[in-house]
């Protein structure tokens, strides 16, 4: 007789009374927690005990049983931040933002936490000076304190932050200089690494040092707008060639000439000295092409001739230059302009006949009131019907003064209420109760809310609805990218405000429930605050300023009432642990009797595939499905809304592809075949045992399937942003500039030779095209689609006697005409592949192929092996095609007629880390797609916030995947 099982529970509960009163938690961080939480009003609901890793507090992660984070944005909280806050030695994040009522002064002790790299504080009431301990923080990369009540100046200690990125003390009330170092002290002149520099809206002051700049300093934002700087403009501001964003408008005592060198900023794109003092001529803005946005209003420049600049920025769409004396006849060109949307040239010496033809489609405003001009001409080309301001011209005073262009607003078209995001309300809405709003998709709930800051965006026409579109899309992919629950996004009554930035509402809606749980805030909240959204890049930088989020039924407790309670919580725990033991090991033993080991589930996973009345690839009779899930038809209708229209991803010979959400919270691409369909039983089967089988950062992974109801359907992971193919065509959005193309290559490339040379048995794809490489949120490659593949076998044999399958023009000849299947059938493909990459032509397209203009057209004598008529005009200039010919050999050395002259997978690998490394192509620390989206072929490509960001500091998601119907 074995031991009684009612002894087992009783000695199991004994032992769980025992460990009770222990904790996993470090015990200095859980004092320091609990520290922190004592000198606050209000904290989140599961603030209790002493085991917040275990018990997993609310905005709380932890490595192990050390506190790393703390997440906490829009949690209403007040109080101050206590010095209990050093004893969090392991701590890297630190957001408390968006508690407007959280204050006084920053604790000097914060200084103490080495480790730290994000300092997040943004939009609170912290007072006083900033602490010069920040300094000590050599890891940090991340310092956002904007919009807070700040005072004193700048410590120069911040100098020594030299992994800092982004540096941020906007919309504060600082005072003093910009501090430099002198040998003793740092100073901002040493963080040549950081990007951005905030320091808008605040009250800093004296001239501005030109030690500051160097052309080792790797800034694209200087942000030095509505301050009190005085002085001149240093000539060194024209050695930051990487600057993209530059204000320095509303300084009303800075003086002087712009320098001279200013046309050196060929990368600059948004460009703001309106309502300073500036003397000297008019800045030359000649070959600075990549502007968009150009405001010098309301200075003191010496009069001038209009300037010949004017109608040589081809992406220009805003220019504002108002009261400087310009004179002249306005440049007919100007209105031509293809980007143009904005002319503000009010109070100027304009003068002669004005003259509009053909004006651009994108023109909505010409302000020329108060100048000189006498008469108008509107060209027999395409009238100008949109708003034309001629009030204070002696044009008006002819006889003209009934014109609508002489009245005060000019002539127009009817004004269009400010932007709201469109409902999908197909019948009438329903009535929501008095917490809840309307979402788009016409769903009651309570949303996430708050105000987008568009510091410096490069466009001025805010009626155009595409742009916040944009927004809302590419806002609402990152946030399901990171599977949060988000249903929808809207955005509310753009604006420019006092302070020239762009202000618009934001609310977010949940998915699948009626409000966002404290969990939900705290991630979404994060994505903001921590800049790891990024906007479409023609909006610039930003900041947000979320609200206070009610959570249901009272979940935010007071700190004095939960500990008025802790006794009796922890009486109850530990009086109530035997129960608690008795019962789950009750339950343990019935569930085991009723269902059987895993293993025993498993096999019953295993003998209902085994049912399916088709071929196995593999050398057993039963399916390896290795952990991929079996789905019920009902639970992938359930997670895809019925398979609805609104989550229809794709669509192909296959059937059609839906986005579905998991009761985890995980995204999955779902693939519904259809009746008729191009892939048959064979091919669904062996997908789902090859696919579960491999496991590689660089091959898709499959989640699960469903064979019920008479319905086949294969679950992977979701990915973004795609296929290969789609970018090289211009139709997802993204775009793949030398640099990204060949880590997206050498991506595939290691998947492919994963499952060549590490897959056990080996697994040869027999599809490898671009349509079948998926890309992520960052742009990795997922080799994808693994309908035709088949096994080498586990006797080690080369090849396999197979029917050819494929798709034609990446099908190898040697394949075709021998039916002899090789690995290097799939190395062919590849080569294919490469060869498309770089010219974006379909590889087989009426009767021409790729892989012989290529190798008819190559001359290795000649510069680029004189294929510059076969490369995609995308790849731009061939001085940045660094490794170009090497790339060219290596495919061509792919697509040799002989396999046994084709290299193995792995040495293509090899070859191409070597060519990334001669264009200086190592993958960034965290590039995201949206770093890459290309929205106007017109305008130069600008990304406000580089390609090399630090890391995403998301605390975790999961790797996404959108997987191409065949």
């Amino acid at each position: 007789m074995g031991v009684s099982p009612w002894i087992i529970v009783f000695l199991f509960s004994v032992l769980l009374q025992g460990f009770a009163t222990l904790a996993d938690t470090n015990i200095q961080d859980t004092s320091g927690l609990n520290g922190i939480a004592a000198n606050w009003d209000t904290k989140p609901s599961n603030w209790v005990g002493n085991d917040p890793c275990t018990d997993k507090w609310i905005g709380i992660i932890c490595t192990g049983n050390r506190v790393t984070s703390i997440r906490l944005s829009s949690f209403g909280m007040s109080g101050t931040l206590s010095g209990d806050i050093q004893s969090l030695s392991e701590l890297q994040y630190l957001d408390l933002s968006y508690n407007k009522k959280l204050g006084g002064s920053l604790p000097p002790s914060i200084g103490t936490l080495t480790k730290l790299q994000n300092l997040i504080l943004v939009g609170c009431s912290f007072t006083g000076e900033i602490p010069k301990e920040i300094g000590q923080l050599s890891n940090l990369i991340f310092l956002s304190l904007n919009s807070n009540k700040f005072t004193g100046s700048i410590p120069p200690s911040l100098g020594s932050l030299s992994k800092l990125y982004w540096f941020d003390l906007a919309d504060n009330q600082l005072t003093g200089g910009l501090p430099i170092s002198n040998g003793t002290t740092p100073g901002l002149d040493n963080l040549t690494n950081t990007k951005h520099f905030h320091f808008g809206i605040n009250q800093l002051s004296g001239s501005i040092p030109s030690q500051i700049f160097s052309s080792n300093m790797k800034l694209i934002h200087l942000l030095l707008d509505n301050n009190k700087f005085s002085g001149s403009i240093p000539s060194t501001l024209g050695l930051l060639k990487t600057l993209e964003v530059l204000r320095f408008d509303s300084n009303a005592q800075l003086t002087g000439s712009v320098p001279t060198n200013l046309n050196n900023l060929t990368s600059l794109a948004e460009f703001h000295l309106a309502n300073c003092n500036l003397t000297g001529p008019l800045p030359d803005l000649t070959g600075m092409n990549s502007l968009s946005f150009v405001d010098m209003s309301n200075n003191s420049f010496s009069a001038s001739d209009v300037p010949t600049w004017f109608t040589t920025l081809p992406p220009l769409t805003s220019l504002y230059l108002e009261n400087l004396r310009i004179s002249g006849e306005v440049p007919q060109g100007l209105f031509s302009l293809s980007s143009i949307q904005t002319l503000r040239l009010r109070g100027n010496r304009l003068n002669g006949t004005l003259s509009i033809a053909d004006p651009s489609n994108q023109l909505q405003l010409v302000d020329l009131r108060d100048n000189a001009i006498t008469a108008v001409t509107i060209g027999a080309g395409t009238p100008y019907k949109k708003t034309l301001m001629l009030a204070g011209n002696p044009f008006c005073n002819q006889g003209n003064s009934d014109d609508a262009r002489c009245k005060a607003t000019g002539q127009s078209n009817p004004a269009l209420p400010p932007y709201k995001t469109a409902s999908n309300c197909a019948a009438l809405p329903p009535t929501c109760h008095s917490n809840q709003l309307l979402s788009p998709n016409c769903i009651c709930s309570v949303p996430y809310r708050g105000t987008l800051f568009f510091r410096s965006p490069g466009f001025s026409d805010l009626t155009n609805s595409s742009y916040f579109i944009q927004l809302e899309n590419t806002m609402k992919t990152k946030f399901l990218s990171l599977s949060l629950p988000v249903d929808s996004i809207s955005i509310r009554d753009p604006f420019v405000d006092i302070n020239n930035n762009l202000e618009m509402s934001l609310e977010v809606y949940p998915s699948g429930k009626v409000q966002f749980g404290e969990q939900d805030i705290s991630d979404v909240a994060f994505i903001l605050s921590n800049q790891t959204y990024k906007p479409p890049p023609t909006f610039g930088p930003y900041y947000f300023i979320g609200q206070y989020y009610s959570f249901a039924n009272g979940v935010l407790q007071t700190s004095k009432s939960k500990k008025n309670h802790l006794p009796l919580i922890v009486g109850v725990a530990v009086g109530g642990a035997a129960v608690v033991a008795a019962l789950l090991a009750l339950t343990i033993c019935i569930t085991r009797r009723k269902k059987g080991s895993p293993k025993q589930t498993e096999d019953r996973s295993q003998s209902y595939v085994s049912s399916w009345d088709i071929k196995s690839t593999s050398t057993s009779t039963a399916p390896q499905v290795r952990g991929a899930r079996m789905f019920s038809f009902d639970e992938l209708k359930k997670i895809t809304n019925n398979f609805s229209e609104a989550n229809d991803i794709g669509t192909g010979g296959y059937g059609k592809v839906y986005r579905g959400t998991l009761p985890t919270g995980q995204l999955v691409a779902v693939k519904r075949s259809q009746q008729g369909s191009l892939q048959g039983n064979l091919e669904f089967r062996t997908e789902i045992e090859l696919l579960s089988r491999v496991h590689h950062k660089n091959v898709v992974s499959l989640v699960g399937f469903c064979f019920d109801q008479g319905e086949q359907m294969l679950v992977y992971e979701y990915v973004p942003n795609g296929t290969l193919k789609e970018s090289l065509t211009g139709k997802s959005g993204v775009r793949l500039d030398w640099k990204r193309r060949l880590r997206v290559v050498l991506g595939a490339a290691k998947g492919i030779a994963y499952l060549h040379e590490l897959a056990e048995p080996p697994i040869i794809h027999r599809d490898i095209k671009s349509s079948n490489v998926l890309l992520d949120e960052r742009l990795n490659a997922k080799v994808s689609d693994f309908g035709l593949s088949k096994l080498l076998g586990e006797d080690g044999r080369g090849q396999i006697t197979t029917q050819v399958k494929g798709t034609m023009g990446y099908l190898d000849p040697e394949y075709y005409m021998t039916q002899q299947l090789t690995d290097k059938s799939d190395v062919y493909s590849f080569g294919v592949l490469l060869l498309e990459v770089i010219t974006a032509k379909k590889p087989l397209e009426r009767g021409r192929y790729v892989v012989n203009e290529v190798k008819g057209a190559v001359d290795r004598r000649k510069d680029m092996y004189g294929l510059h008529e076969l490369l995609d005009p995308a790849l731009g200039a061939s001085s940045a095609l660094a490794g170009l010919e090497q790339y060219i050999d290596l495919a061509l050395r792919c697509v040799e007629e002989s396999g046994v002259q084709r290299p193995p997978m792995g040495e293509v690998v090899s070859e191409i880390e070597r060519i990334v490394k001669m264009a200086g192509a190592g993958a960034p620390i965290a590039e995201s797609a949206s770093d890459s989206m290309s929205y106007y072929a017109n305008r130069t490509p600008r990304h406000p916030y580089g390609g090399d960001s630090p890391s995403d500091y998301s605390g975790g998601g999961l790797p996404s995947t959108r997987v191409e119907p065949k």
